[in-house]
């Protein structure tokens, strides 16, 4: 896995099996999955979807990461189909074919069980879950079912059946790691080698693409480039090329840059950089609002919230993405950055109408701040849709109320799906200020609700149906709440989560 000491080449550069790959003469929307299959004939990862659903594209990525597995070195899942190949720089691929070399020429553990309890009929789908089922291996030794179970919600298989790929996943643990003895020192020694430290740049057939390493850098690349399309994750952007065929001409990445790759922790906020993934903040996120369980469960799949991005998902405006209502309940704010100057406005003010966002031209998305949990705020967030796991919401929605001496003093109540953008329930939250947190209180703030929405019909849901949900949530914040809302209430609320792990 050798490599040059720094990565100040333009181009771009990542290691695979071994060999490193320079990259600077093809175009900045070639995904990887392109480049595995047309360029190095590498077979085993399959397009099924081409949108980041089905898992058949699944690879690899390893990087430099001190905070995880005790060893600084992060396996991530990923979409191969929607991920472009200049955002590898700087880390260690894995595809299908690389487990052969790991094991020695045999078939890795993950493989092995998967042959031994007949994981595989058309084998389609199978190099995904492998791949999948890797990454776990390599971060997780003593996984739940609960766990094993998230590792393969990102992967589709419509012929063999979940049950034995279960089996396989169990019973992985029980042969040894064939890795060789120095396997992480020399990817660690890899990862350090191609470490991006400089400025990327490529043109090639009319694209433009930049990543820039510093805010400065980005902040420059922004005002020079005002249209330029934002990629962070490419969960979203990478649609745009494989289903839409856009030509996106110019592109600046900013998954490079430094000051958005931090989370800061202080009294008063978390800050979540623009650059941070979704697994990654829903990890801080979550040791500071374990409600906000269900929605980082039922986000989307692990190889989504591996390249997707906080600061993506409250950038797009996207009237249903899942994380807006839960943290505008919570009272976050977004700062925004152009060229030297920077502003925070509350998250549901950044909102101005379906698709359109308080961005000015050559400004980006900095950072997300959101408010440190309080005693005596009580706060759900739910989703509602068609699928347990990776489906679009038909309704999201969160709730926040501060409680002073058993009364609402303050609250807070925000919907996705409702409206052409996040919102908060106007006159829902009058309804309920100032009153005592019961029935009535809540019947009453169902009545309102009526005021606040008048919900759309679409392909999800109808617009009667996402009324009568909207109030039903309430209902059911009522249901789990209560009792923690008065002096003497011991009630531990269950999430549906964990009702359908006592389920099964």
């Amino acid at each position: 896995m050798a490599a040059s000491r720094t990565n100040n080449s333009p181009a771009i550069r990542f290691v695979l099996d071994g060999e490193l790959h320079v990259v600077d003469d093809q175009q900045p929307t070639l995904t990887v999955l392109q480049y595995l299959r047309e360029h190095l004939n590498r077979m085993g990862t399959k397009e099924g979807c081409a949108e980041g659903d089905c898992g058949a594209c699944t690879v690899v990525l390893a990087e430099l990461d001190g905070c995880s597995n005790g060893n600084g070195i992060r396996y991530r899942p990923v979409n191969s189909c929607i991920q472009f190949l200049p955002t590898l720089d700087g880390k260690v691929l894995f595809t299908v074919e690389s487990l052969k070399k790991i094991a020695g020429g045999s078939l890795h553990p993950v493989q092995q069980k998967m042959v031994d309890c007949h994981g595989s009929q058309c084998g389609f789908c199978t190099p995904g879950f492998v791949m999948s089922l890797f990454s776990l291996y390599m971060m997780n030794r003593s996984p739940s079912a609960a766990d094993i179970r998230y590792a393969l919600s990102g992967n589709l298989c419509r012929c063999t059946g979940y049950r034995p790929i279960l089996a396989a996943a169990e019973q992985m643990y029980e042969l040894d790691d064939p890795s060789p003895a120095d396997f992480e020192a020399e990817l660690m020694s890899a990862l350090n080698d191609i470490r991006v430290d400089t400025d990327k740049e490529l043109k090639k057939d009319g694209f433009h693409y930049v990543a820039p390493c510093s805010v400065d850098s980005l902040a420059k690349s922004c005002a020079a480039m005002p249209d330029a399309t934002i990629l962070a994750g490419g969960t979203d952007v990478g649609l745009w090329v494989t289903k839409h065929y856009k030509h996106l001409q110019n592109i600046i990445f900013i998954g490079n840059v430094a000051g958005l790759n931090q989370i800061n922790v202080t009294d008063e906020f978390i800050e979540i950089g623009a650059a941070i993934r979704l697994s990654d903040a829903f990890e801080a996120l979550l040791i500071e609002y374990p409600d906000f369980e269900e929605i980082v469960r039922r986000f989307a799949s692990p190889p989504i919230c591996n390249s997707g991005t906080l600061g993506g998902n409250v950038a797009n405006g996207s009237p249903i993405g899942d994380s807006m209502p839960g943290l505008i309940a919570l009272g976050a704010e977004v700062c925004l950055q152009r060229g030297d100057e920077t502003r925070c406005i509350a998250l549901g003010d950044f909102y101005l109408d379906y698709m359109k966002v308080d961005l000015q031209p050559g400004e980006f998305v900095r950072s997300v701040r959101v408010p440190r949990a309080k005693v005596n705020v009580v706060f759900r967030s739910y989703k509602i849709s068609k699928r347990f796991d990776q489906d679009i919401s038909a309704v999201c929605a969160a709730f926040a109320l501060e409680i002073d001496n058993e009364t609402i003093a303050g609250a807070r109540v925000c919907f996705g799906g409702m409206a052409a953008t996040p919102k908060r329930a106007a006159a829902c939250e009058k309804a309920l200020t100032g009153t005592r947190w019961d029935s009535q209180a809540v019947e009453n703030a169902v009545v309102a609700l009526h005021t606040d929405f008048e919900p759309i019909t679409d392909m999800r849901a109808t617009g009667e149906y996402r009324q009568q949900v909207a109030g039903n949530l309430l209902r059911r914040f009522f249901a789990e709440t209560s009792d923690l809302c008065t002096e003497s209430g011991e009630k531990d609320a269950v999430s549906v989560w964990d009702y359908a792990e006592q389920r099964a």
